[in-house]
């Protein structure tokens, strides 16, 4: 089955409108999933984008970008 708007495909993602109202964020913090990519469009690099939020493991962003990239190869 695969995962529903409110269901994140990935442990790293929480979905729930008492955070951010409802917009995807990284587990255990307030930080946008969306930032990870807009940071990493405009030509930051990972390790710049976890310096400036240190509440993001690299384990969940990477585990974000994987789940990203599993989506688009496999669409």
């Amino acid at each position: 089955m695969s995962a529903s708007i409110h269901e994140p495909a990935t442990d790293a993602i929480v979905i729930d409108p008492e955070i951010m109202g409802g917009e995807p964020v990284f587990r255990g913090t307030r930080v946008p999933v969306a930032s990870l990519f807009e940071h990493l469009e405009s030509g930051c690099s990972l390790d710049e984008f976890l310096d400036w939020f240190p509440t993001v493991t690299q384990q969940a962003a990477v585990e974000v970008l994987m789940e990203a990239h599993r989506r688009v190869v496999q669409s």
